[in-house]
């Protein structure tokens, strides 16, 4: 494909827009390494007769010899229009200033809340009206690497689907399950009623999650003690809320948790990045719950 005004082209392109991704149900991946981890979810899928997750591969001569792989598993799946293109009109199809040689069109998965938690996660990030794309991209993934089982993202969110969240997922969008737009009162519910503590990250609590982190080590050394009544226990089930970048939880999300943990804070700075403080709750929980 050469001609960047061509309608197929604008079809693409228009996946960076929300109006364009609810139309088609559809949302770009852009990159190597994230259109690699869609095309395996794709193969893997069919090969247990689940739903496809790739439409279509655009790519330049280029970027497919420098990573022969990506056409080799491309033309292996079954359903993907994979086309060569130029570097001008993948420039008109890509979000970003500079692509990297290759994009994807993925089908939007249809993931209820009923779903992840008739699974009985064990650990769960909430996203309360977080809406800068990089943040919540970083906690997709940070949920990703500490083992989490889903993510979930209340109504007033960003769209996690849109290019640059998707691209700060580094794939991870594919590696779980990504519940969006849904009531905070019928998240509650879902999780409490299958046995989830839900803890809220809140930098004014008094629960203190290094002191969790100890005496959650203390009950190990000691045979599995319990917690004491009233005090959260990372190794639980849990479900984990984080509040909007400027506000932070309000005091409905607040009301709904049943503990408010508080990440340390040894020097000066006045707060943390939700994105950073999400990491550092979802892996004591991850530690805890792996050790426990």
């Amino acid at each position: 494909m050469t001609n960047v005004r061509a309608e197929k082209v604008r079809e693409v392109a228009r996946l960076a827009t929300r109006t364009g991704r609810a139309r088609s149900g559809e949302f770009l991946t852009e990159g190597p390494q994230a259109v690699r981890e869609a095309l395996r979810l794709h193969l893997e899928n069919a090969e247990h007769g689940r739903a496809p997750v790739v439409r279509a591969v655009y790519a330049t001569e280029d970027c497919l010899d420098r990573y022969p792989e990506l056409e080799v598993m491309s033309n292996k799946a079954d359903g993907i229009h994979t086309r060569l293109v130029s570097q001008e009109v993948l420039a008109a199809m890509a979000d970003t200033v500079t692509p990297q040689g290759i994009v994807a069109v993925c089908i939007i998965p249809e993931t209820s809340l009923q779903q992840v938690a008739a699974g009985k996660p064990r650990l769960v990030a909430v996203l309360c009206r977080v809406q800068d794309p990089g943040n919540a991209g970083t906690i997709i993934r940070a949920a990703d690497a500490a083992g989490a089982d889903a993510v979930v993202l209340t109504g007033g969110s960003v769209d996690v689907y849109n290019p640059k969240a998707v691209r700060s997922t580094v794939g991870s969008v594919f590696h779980l399950p990504i519940v969006t737009n849904v009531d905070l009162g019928e998240i509650l519910a879902a999780f409490k009623g299958q046995g989830s503590t839900v803890l809220a990250a809140d930098g004014y609590a008094a629960a203190d999650l290094d002191a969790l982190q100890d005496a959650s080590a203390a009950r190990r050394a000691g045979a599995g003690a319990a917690a004491p009544e009233g005090e959260p226990a990372l190794e639980d089930q849990t479900v984990w809320l984080f509040g909007n970048e400027g506000q932070g939880l309000d005091e409905a999300e607040l009301a709904g948790a049943d503990h408010r943990v508080a990440v340390p804070l040894y020097g000066i700075a006045e707060s943390l990045n939700v994105g950073t403080a999400a990491t550092m709750c979802l892996y004591a929980s991850a530690r805890a719950q792996r050790r426990g």
